[in-house]
């Protein structure tokens, strides 16, 4: 998106149009036209880009509305509330206002908006986008933006975009990407031919192309034709830059020094001083090469004499370096030794310590033991001391015998009564275990702990299943719960996690409407802050044999083999701290009261008995409010359940009038009969 100016001298957002490389070769060729006269009137290609690419980008102003030049003043209908132009994406308010999307954004981000026309309170889901005034101002007449630069074209606001792609006097920016300028698209050929300066250009020393910008540098520096002086002022006054290498070699004027400066000769001079000298001084070159060679040859005589007499010890050297190799060899083989009895006597020093440590435990068992057996030796020591007693009185006495029997039975009795009461101690413990998890609303929270390792004992067999605690519709309803295998049953074995309910044998299942009816949902929760949790719910078949009334412990469960499969179950938030839950829950909506029908029963059984004895005995004592107390229950609420109601129902005596004002104050009912 790029900026222009509007006749006004305002700032106007127009679409900033890219040229594709495609364009670029065409361009080059029209370069060519070297005269403009005999350019054409517009080769530049128009662009193809479509209105609805370039509208998003740059159609719309950055903020407010449009800034366009229309024919006709446009209507107070059409204008922003906030910006006062004409609306770019019109919204409308609950009061009817409409304003600019940008604009209402900066309304709506401060703290308690208000509606600038009315002050009206303003809510964000309450403001709604005005379609139908969005096609009306796109409709409205516009000049060109391009008006400033000459275009007289009129269209409406919605065209823009298309005249743009194609107006010759809209501005748009050098193809060139170096060049930064902008020139309306009917003065791009004209500019790239004569007046951009990155316009490519020839060397017209070595005919290479390039940007006009680095032509300059391009011949000062590395144009290999380009003409230059020799350094040395020869009489050659130019030469290309390509041959002053070798020009340096020939050149009479190059200082140069003494092909001899080697073997000692300091002549420096010109080039063409150079041969004069050879010539003069042959005899003193010959003399200093010959000096320099029997030099040489000393050096090379006491180099052979060196090494004549580093030959003569090296036969030593090797037999001593044969010696350390093989000493060698013997060392590496202890160290290999060494090392193999150190693994060995560490693999001794930690069983060892393995040993010590069982030692120890034996040791501290040992004392436990010990201690143990001193207190039995204490123990026998006063067995046989009454022994020694019982033994004396048997021998003094006739009736010691019977005594001792009475004795053994009394402690057998016992013993199994012990044994007796541990039974029942452990199973009323499980109860009430199992009373403590229990619900009585209809719903089941399952959290199953160890996932991992139960799935894989479900997979190698050892565990299939998972049966749930028992959960309830009520304190008298029905006895249900859920089974799992965690790797599936059936159609989902290995696939799925497979999931079902169901009914177990209750106690007060006399009382409870057969089949089972109830809606049941299956759900299993994410614990992740999506909450997007992954249930299924069913109505139960009321021929099925899972919903009758339960002849053994639990009836034969009904679910979804295909719950949720385990590629969704362990990639999602489904599982953590290796811990999943699943809930369960019953509709019970429209379940009866079997607590109510039992306790109207009972107490309409108290009242008949009541009545009978009042008519026998005249002296009233107790509560008389036994009616009233029935009319409580009979209320067709289960709001008025009291915890009381339940107690008193139990107890044959009349039901005092202080806990019957209690029932009073707990039931807000119209029929309770409590005045």
């Amino acid at each position: 998106m790029s900026s222009g100016r509007s006749a006004n001298g305002r700032e106007v957002q127009i679409p900033l149009q890219q040229v594709a490389p495609s364009l670029v070769s065409p361009l080059s060729s029209a370069l060519a036209i070297t005269p403009p006269s005999h350019r054409s009137a517009n080769p530049w290609p128009p662009c193809d880009l479509t209105p609805q690419q370039s509208a998003p980008a740059g159609f719309q102003p950055l903020h407010g509305g449009f800034r366009d030049h229309f024919v006709e003043k446009p209507e107070a209908k059409y204008c922003c509330e906030a910006c006062r132009r004409v609306l770019c994406e019109p919204r409308q308010t609950e009061c009817g206002h409409r304003f600019c999307q940008s604009c209402i954004n900066d309304i709506l981000s401060h703290s308690n908006p208000v509606c600038p026309a009315d002050m009206e309170p303003l809510f964000k889901d309450k403001i709604f986008r005005d379609v139908c005034c969005h096609r009306e101002i796109m409709a409205l007449k516009v000049f060109c933006r391009s008006k400033p630069n000459g275009c007289q074209e009129q269209m409406s606001l919605q065209q823009i975009p298309d005249h743009l792609n194609v107006c010759p006097f809209f501005e748009v920016p050098c193809p060139l990407g170096k060049c930064k300028e902008r020139v309306m698209r009917k003065e791009i050929p004209e500019h790239l031919a004569w007046k951009c300066k990155h316009r490519e250009s020839t060397c017209e020393f070595c005919m290479t192309k390039m940007p006009l910008t680095d032509l300059q540098k391009h011949k000062e520096t590395v144009c290999p034709s380009f003409p230059v002086s020799c350094p040395n002022h020869c009489s050659f006054s130019s030469l290309p830059r390509s041959e002053l290498t070798s020009h340096q070699h020939d050149c009479p004027k190059a200082q140069v020094s003494c092909l001899f400066h080697r073997y000692g000769c300091t002549f420096k001079g010109l080039n063409q001083d150079m041969r004069q000298h050879d010539s003069t001084f042959v005899a003193e070159h010959l003399r200093m090469m010959v000096k320099g060679n029997c030099l040489l040859e000393n050096k090379v005589e006491n180099i052979k004499e060196d090494l004549m007499e580093r030959c003569k010890v090296l036969p030593a050297f090797s037999s001593r370096l044969s010696e350390l190799e093989s000493q060698n060899e013997e060392l590496r083989e202890k160290n290999r030794q060494m090392e193999q009895k150190l693994a060995t006597m560490q693999k001794l020093m930690s069983s060892h310590s393995e040993k010590l440590l069982e030692l120890e435990l034996e040791l501290r068992s040992l004392r436990v033991l010990r201690d143990e057996v001193e207190t039995l030796r204490g123990t026998v020591e006063n067995v046989r001391t009454r022994l020694t007693t019982l033994e004396q009185g048997g021998r003094s006495g006739p009736g010691s015998t019977h005594t001792l029997a009475s004795l053994e039975t009394q402690l057998n009795r016992h013993d199994d009564m012990l044994s007796v009461h541990e039974i029942r101690l452990a199973d009323m413990d499980l109860r009430f275990q199992v009373l403590e998890t229990a619900s009585y609303n209809g719903t089941l929270i399952w959290k199953i702990r160890d996932y991992k390792r139960r799935k894989q004992e479900a997979v190698a067999g050892k565990t299939l299943s998972l049966y749930s605690q028992p959960f309830y519709t009520g304190y008298f309803g029905y006895k249900m719960c859920a089974r799992v295998y965690l790797n599936g049953d059936g159609m989902g074995k290995g696939t799925h996690l497979s999931l079902f309910f169901v009914v177990m044998k209750g106690e007060y299942d006399a009382l409870l409407p057969w089949p089972f009816k109830q809606k049941v949902t299956l759900m299993l929760m994410d614990q992740g802050p999506s909450r997007k949790h992954l249930g299924d719910a069913f109505k139960p078949d009321p021929h099925s044999s899972s919903f009758r009334r339960p002849m053994a412990e639990m009836n034969i469960a009904s679910g979804c083999p295909l719950f949720v499969a385990q590629s969704i179950l362990e990639a999602g938030n489904y599982i953590k701290d290796d811990t999943i839950f699943i809930k369960v829950t019953v509709d019970t909506s429209d379940l009866p009261d079997p607590a109510s029908q039992f306790l109207v029963h009972r107490l309409r059984t108290s009242l008949a008995a009541d009545r009978e004895q009042r008519k026998d005995n005249s002296e009233q004592t107790g509560c008389l409010y036994t009616g009233y107390c029935l009319a409580v229950l009979l209320c067709n609420s289960t709001e008025c359940f009291h915890p009381n109601l339940y107690l008193f129902s139990l107890c044959s005596q009349r039901i005092h009038v202080l806990c019957v004002m209690k029932l009073k104050n707990c039931c807000s009912h119209s029929n309770t009969g409590l005045n």
